[in-house]
């Protein structure tokens, strides 16, 4: 399979499984608090990817850990905590539409700060995607009026801190493995997340049923939703662009939005409109 082919597959399997990941934060805010639920998430990755990819630790050259350091932090541990915290008060497929703007905040950041271009078709399709994801955010609004959306505020700062991330790797790390990246992030973030979570109260109740079942459903997160997915992520930034490799996010709302069927959330026909404004988007921007 030639990397044309292969970049659709990881950004299909990424969309199924980033889009997944906002029903396991709701499930997992059931018996956490969103502290504790964001440094167990890193935590699992981290022995995840440290079990896996211990070896490659050794391939980062040391004039690249500043990189690993810097896109740790804002690849991983601020979006983690920033996401747990906003679906407190907001619903997670809205919380998975206003990630949409990642693309957009990639573009906007590359070309100001990265030196990047783009063709015209890309900026046409990142337009196409926003104006699908503002349909869909508008009919959410109307139709939950009780949601608090300051907190919005919290998803909107986690898609900007992903978008620097992105462009950090296609300028500074592109040259290494994306296991490599992987584990050196996690392998930054592990004593921190530790840390976070001993203060947080977490062991105090530990023993209580809900807790347990919270823990399952963040250790799944922490190992595929985080873990698995940032390798995959990698490897579609490097064999594609950031433009296409965060246009994902385009995909994440409509699986999102199934889970939400599957846990008593209707749709209504304006926001599958919107879905299928968001895959022509994604279309017309996935050129390199």
């Amino acid at each position: 399979m030639n990397s044309k082919q292969l970049k659709w597959v990881y950004l299909i399997t990424l969309a199924l499984i980033w889009g997944s990941s906002f029903i396991l934060i709701k499930r997992g805010l059931v018996g956490l608090t969103p502290l504790q639920l964001g440094s167990l998430r890193i935590i699992f990755a981290a022995i995840f990817l440290l079990l896996i990819g211990f070896k490659s630790l050794c391939k980062i050259p040391l004039h690249q850990w500043k990189y690993i350091a810097l896109t740790a932090m804002l690849g991983t541990f601020v979006p983690a905590f920033l996401f747990a915290i906003a679906q407190t008060q907001i619903d997670s497929s809205v919380s998975a539409i206003l990630n949409s703007l990642t693309p957009l905040n990639t573009m906007i950041l590359g070309g100001l700060a990265f030196g990047l271009s783009f063709k015209r078709a890309q900026i046409l399709g990142v337009i196409i995607g926003l104006i699908g994801t503002f349909l869909l955010i508008i009919n959410g609004a109307i139709h939950h009026p009780e949601q608090n959306y300051y907190y919005a505020i919290l998803v909107i700062i986690a898609s900007i801190c992903y978008a620097t991330n992105v462009n950090l790797i296609n300028k500074y790390l592109s040259d290494l493995s994306p296991l490599s990246i992987s584990t050196g992030n996690f392998s930054v973030l592990l004593f921190p997340a530790l840390a976070i979570l001993f203060f947080s109260g977490f062991f105090d109740l530990i023993a209580v049923e809900s807790v347990q079942h919270s823990v399952l459903f963040i250790m799944i997160l922490g190992v595929v939703g985080t873990g698995i997915a940032n390798i995959l992520f990698f490897k579609t930034i490097q064999i594609s662009s950031p433009v296409f490799a965060t246009s994902v996010t385009y995909l994440i709302p409509i699986v999102a939005f199934s889970w939400g069927l599957l846990d008593k959330e209707m749709l209504t026909p304006v926001q599958f409109l919107g879905a299928f404004i968001i895959l022509a988007g994604v279309y017309l921007s996935a050129k390199k």
